[in-house]
């Protein structure tokens, strides 16, 4: 096993790497990573090459934690870490964390992280570089909650998983003539989102509009916009990523304040529970809802409306 460092050359067979990878994403491929400005990140993309065949691809660039140089996987994205081949066993497994570690040393690192996959992205459940990482000394330094839900068959079997009260806001929504696009007009939505965080939080998205409508670009077919509508006008809106062949995650969701009492958000959701079904998604994921470990219980009680539970988002850090 020996660590090969990624050239642009090869991003194509990358790519198709990770559409194959066990628990590959859209937050592992090139085209994803790329969409970051050249000078935002020193990038150093490894791939663990097994005596002639791919076993891993790690995304991962230069991160400093309490001053010491550190290879993350990826400050860049939601999660990420070692995307294995589904043959990769134990063995491989610790070989490729063995590898990773002994390639970090010698390009003067002072420790390596990841921000590890949650299991409903995985073909087969699989914590075996976890596992090896621990096994070095490795810690988890962060832990978040993110919500998810199985969706099951079908929409209406989806539906009945929300609370009550969920149901009859859907369904007030419906009664207030609120309709449902899914190729929803970004930029209307990001004006509604960057006033919500900026009201709520005093914050901005992580995205600009400019990087959000490029990525849209990137994946014609994986980033969806779901708006509602009302009297002709954006009152509300979830953006949806299509992660991996298993589950999306609702990347950014939001409303109009004064559109509120309606409930858009509700039936935005109880039409996007139909969508992923209908496309073969098994796992609908609504994103986190603590920061730093303080949970937002606001928040996570929405999420909860929708029959969503919460799942750990880990990130582990091994300090040489």
């Amino acid at each position: 096993m020996k660590a090969i460092e990624y050239t642009p050359e090869l991003a194509a067979r990358w790519d198709d790497f990770v559409s194959k990878a066990n628990n590959g994403t859209i937050f592992h491929t090139q085209r994803f990573l790329s969409y970051h400005p050249d000078d935002r990140f020193e990038h150093h993309h490894l791939i663990f090459d097994d005596r002639g065949k791919w076993a891993g691809v790690l995304p991962g660039a230069v991160a400093f934690r309490d001053g010491k140089r550190i290879y993350a996987s990826h400050p860049g994205a939601s999660f990420g870490g070692i995307a294995c081949s589904t043959k990769v066993g134990i063995r491989p497994a610790h070989r490729m964390v063995d590898v990773w570690i002994e390639w970090a040393i010698r390009n003067d690192f002072e420790g390596i992280e990841f921000t590890r996959v949650p299991l409903v992205y995985h073909r087969f459940p699989d914590e075996h570089v976890d596992f090896a990482l621990m096994r070095h000394g490795g810690v988890i330094v962060k832990r978040e909650l993110t919500a998810v839900l199985r969706l099951g068959k079908t929409g209406e079997e989806a539906f009945a998983l929300f609370r009550p009260e969920a149901r009859t806001a859907a369904r007030k929504a419906e009664k207030a003539g609120v309709k449902v696009t899914e190729q929803g007009d970004i930029p209307a939505f990001y004006d509604i989102l960057k006033a919500n965080l900026y009201a709520r939080h005093n914050t901005k998205p992580t995205h600009t509009l400019e990087e959000l409508l490029d990525l849209k670009k990137r994946f014609p077919d994986k980033i969806h916009q779901f708006n509602a509508i009302l009297d002709g006008e954006p009152v509300a809106g979830v953006n949806i990523w299509e992660v991996d062949e298993q589950a999306v995650i609702a990347f950014y969701i939001s409303h109009r304040e004064d559109a509120q009492e309606f409930r858009p958000l509700n039936l935005v959701f109880r039409h996007i529970f139909q969508w992923a079904i209908e496309r073969g998604f098994s796992w609908l994921d609504f994103g986190t809802y603590t920061l730093d470990m303080e949970p937002n219980f606001g928040l996570a009680r929405f999420k909860e409306g929708f029959g969503a539970k919460g799942i750990s988002r880990d990130t582990l850090r091994l300090v040489f």
